[in-house]
């Protein structure tokens, strides 16, 4: 459920802003979709794991307020990003 190390850092490497950038909204997002889709596929098999599903909403919770938070700043940004990740809004 939780994603690989490597997987991180790849995430990490394609959305950062600078060189030395680790948590820029663009990578605090994009690992939290990567989180959100892995979770959503343990829910295909697993559909009776009500205490997931609650992390799960946390998830997109956390997710929407960053997305709000990264419109109202820049807007460029913003929509370059939801096309990149393939958000629909």
């Amino acid at each position: 459920m939780s994603i690989l190390s490597d997987r991180k850092q790849e995430l990490i490497s394609d959305y950062r802003l600078t060189e030395s950038d680790t948590g820029s909204v663009e990578v605090q997002v994009a690992i939290l979709t990567e989180r959100i889709i892995n979770l959503t596929e343990h829910f295909k098999i697993n559909k009776k794991d009500n205490h997931s599903r609650r992390g799960l909403l946390n998830l997109v919770s956390n997710r929407r307020s960053l997305l709000n938070y990264l419109k109202r700043i820049n807007l460029d940004r913003y929509q370059i990003l939801i096309k990149r990740l393939g958000l629909r809004r």
